[in-house]
């Protein structure tokens, strides 16, 4: 059996692969962010490893013990910053801050080739800007720097004592020269930073070190190896046969992701859109990000005192697509592609007397969709053809949003047994290419289709108003000039 661990924004999950592949556990814990002040968004390292101890120890100790590897997969660029005593010396700022904007344009003009090393525009949610925060606003801080890590390659270091990243997640630093699969002085030394701060590099399926005697001792389980893992959305792809030249998938966590595998390096940073290295050798994949998806859900629920994601589903659902005039912005977080706008926030229009808790909830699903819309027409305008996208993620358990979701792109959704698992699934997936070897292809196949949802012309048609408004709406709400 193969054990995945996912450090996500809002909990930690851990899954179980048995011999065949099926997901034998599962066990998992929460998290909560703090954002002590607009803009900021952060985490105590601490609350990822206690939350990761008690979702490994939920699963059955009978099934613990039978463990042969484990692979780590988690959010992407939090910058996580270490003393010489591996101590955390401030907590870990996370993707979704966006406090750093003015260091990203700083960074763009030191390092004129920024975007062709790094893949991506400079934006405050990459790890390298941050940084630059931290060493403008707290100098005695940045001076103590020893070693940044990324964060589930902090929960690896509290694991086996190493630290070490995989390729997948570090690309997302802006600090990795992504062609080359290898760290780039000219743009850590724009950070003033070196190769000595930075952890070792390994490809998603090697093994980066083995468990810790006192750790395997308090999880019931042999000192396995473990496998380097992945960033969230490129261990996510692993975990449902995202593998290959092509291949898509759409993820529905705490942000919205499309994310497209490619046999090479192809930036696109213009339109913000991200390409980083694949969680497997010789992979890349592009990517658009939405910093806001199924959050969305969980705050439209607490503002209408809906008591959860399934009530809320049949409010909407209830109401119908289209219902009303409501339009929603889902930049509760700003956005990245393709406006990479930090500073915009989300908004309702078009609110009238008759605007309830159905339709509300309604044009959040509708508004997240339209986002997600948005984010696969800059993929397409880069030449990337996508002709039908595997879904995973919390959102992925809702049939009904799958259908606004599917007339709002306009592409085929194909739902996967096990895909609301997400990246746990590619982490542990990752963990038995490292221990037992094998074909990706083999070992990372899709699992079996549970069903798939084609667009509806009716409901394209009805969203069509809908979505061109939406795309007019964005100018009206930023500060951007």
């Amino acid at each position: 059996m193969f054990l995945g661990i996912d450090i996500g924004t809002s909990g930690v999950k851990a899954v179980v692969l048995d011999e065949a592949g099926s997901v034998a556990a599962q066990g998992v814990a929460a998290l909560t962010v703090q954002r002590p002040h607009p803009l900021w968004s952060e985490q105590d390292p601490a609350a990822w490893w206690n939350a990761t101890e008690a979702a490994v120890r939920a699963i059955d100790p009978a099934i613990r013990r039978s463990v042969r590897g484990i692979g780590l997969a988690g959010q992407m660029h939090g910058a996580t910053l270490l003393g010489a005593d591996d101590q955390p010396l401030r907590p870990a700022i996370l993707w979704n801050d966006g406090r750093s904007a003015d260091e990203c344009i700083e960074l763009e003009r030191a390092v004129p080739d920024l975007r062709q090393i790094a893949g991506n525009i400079a934006m405050p949610g990459f790890t390298a800007p941050k940084l630059a925060w931290v060493r403008r606003h707290e100098p005695e801080v940045f001076a103590q720097i020893a070693t940044v890590l990324l964060p589930k390659d902090y929960v690896r270091l509290r694991m086996t004592g190493d630290k070490a990243s995989d390729l997948s997640d570090s690309a997302g630093t802006l600090w990795l020269d992504v062609a080359k699969r290898a760290w780039s002085d000219e743009l850590l030394a724009a950070c003033g930073l070196t190769r000595a701060q930075m952890p070792a590099l390994f490809e998603g399926s090697q093994i980066t070190g083995t468990l810790l005697a006192d750790v395997a001792e308090r999880w019931g389980m042999p000192c396995v190896p473990v496998a380097a893992g992945g960033g969230d959305n490129a261990a996510g792809a692993v975990g449902v046969g995202v593998v290959s030249h092509g291949d898509a998938l759409l993820s529905l966590g705490t942000s919205g992701v499309i994310f497209v595998a490619t046999n090479d390096f192809r930036p696109n940073p213009a339109r913000a859109v991200h390409a980083f290295c694949h969680a497997l050798p010789n992979l890349w994949h592009q990517m658009s990000v939405h910093l806001s998806a199924a959050s969305c859900i969980d705050w439209v629920a607490r503002i209408t005192g809906v008591a959860g994601a399934a009530e809320l589903f049949a409010r909407a659902e209830a109401a119908g697509p289209a219902s009303g005039p409501e339009l929603f912005l889902p930049y509760l977080s700003g956005e990245r592609t393709p406006h990479n706008d930090p500073a915009v926030r989300g908004a309702f229009l078009r609110l009238d007397h008759d605007s309830d808790a159905g339709r509300l909830s309604q044009a959040v699903l509708e508004g997240v969709a339209f986002a997600l819309a948005d984010g696969l027409a800059v993929l397409r305008e880069a030449g990337t053809v996508v002709e039908r996208l595997s879904v995973i993620g919390g959102g992925a358990r809702s049939r009904y949003w799958g259908q606004v979701l599917a007339a709002a792109v306009e592409v085929e959704l194909v739902y996967l047994q096990g895909g609301e698992v997400g990246p746990a699934l590619g982490a542990a997936r990752l963990a038995q290419l490292g221990v037992d070897g094998g074909d990706p292809a083999t070992v990372c196949a899709a699992p079996p289709v549970s069903h798939s949802i084609m667009p509806d012309p009716a409901l394209v048609a009805a969203l069509a108003e809908k979505k061109a408004a939406f795309r007019d709406a964005y100018p009206r709400i930023t500060s951007k000039s």
